[in-house]
């Protein structure tokens, strides 16, 4: 089974159910409180980021249950957020329709990220990458870029020698909140590909917790 097929069929089985738990407000364990406050603070983050999209077209790839496209939309933006998971698409819409009422935006749909397709203000990609190797990271990266005409904002876990050492403890991502691997990435090849692509760093953010890293980068088209 390929890295794709087994992290669909994870977040439309047992991981859809951990997740929306996870994503939600209800109550969770230990750990996945821990992970919950780590992903709540990347999407702050990014929110401080896109402060002003109103009116601005914003790509939200590998969208989940519509925790930063749900948010982009009341401020005004047009939002088009997509999943590899139909179960996460679903829970994205009847999320919509709690908080925002009967309205077309965001757009969702279900879809692999390489197939997303059009041209939009912004791209962004939350806590996807983690779930793929380094090459189909960077595949990924490349083709987040051929979709934004301003900048693309993503987020990965970083490959560094005190976070392997937990990975390979188990600390890093405990059994009980693992079905699919967790790989890092070296910010070097990142920044790397990016530049060979014309592409340069804005600003970064380090969100780290017990249990929860990622490194998030806003990138933006070399002047």
């Amino acid at each position: 089974m390929t890295e794709k097929a087994i992290v669909r069929d994870y977040f439309n089985t047992l991981g859809f159910d951990r997740w929306r738990r996870i994503y939600g407000d209800g109550e969770v364990n230990r750990v996945q409180q821990d992970i919950r406050k780590g992903h709540a603070r990347t999407i702050e983050t990014v929110l401080d980021w896109l402060e002003d999209v109103k009116d601005q077209t914003v790509c939200d790839a590998g969208c989940g249950v519509g925790s930063l496209s749900i948010p982009l939309a009341q401020r005004g933006a047009q939002v088009f957020g997509s999943d590899l998971s139909e179960k996460m698409v679903q829970e994205a819409r009847d999320r919509q329709q709690a908080e925002l009422g009967q309205t077309e935006n965001p757009q969702f749909s279900t879809s692999d990220l390489e197939a997303i397709q059009g041209s939009y203000d912004t791209v962004v990609c939350l806590d996807v990458m983690i779930h793929y190797p380094e090459a189909d990271a960077l595949e990924m990266i490349e083709h987040l870029t051929t979709l934004s005409t301003d900048r693309v904002i993503f987020s990965f876990a970083p490959k560094t020698p005190l976070l392997t050492i937990l990975k390979k403890i188990g600390e890093f991502f405990p059994g009980p909140s693992k079905a699919t691997r967790a790989y890092q990435h070296r910010e070097t090849a990142i920044v790397e590909r990016l530049q060979q692509l014309g592409w340069t760093v804005k600003r970064r953010e380090t969100i780290k917790s017990q249990f929860y890293f990622a490194w998030i980068l806003e990138v933006q088209p070399a002047r």
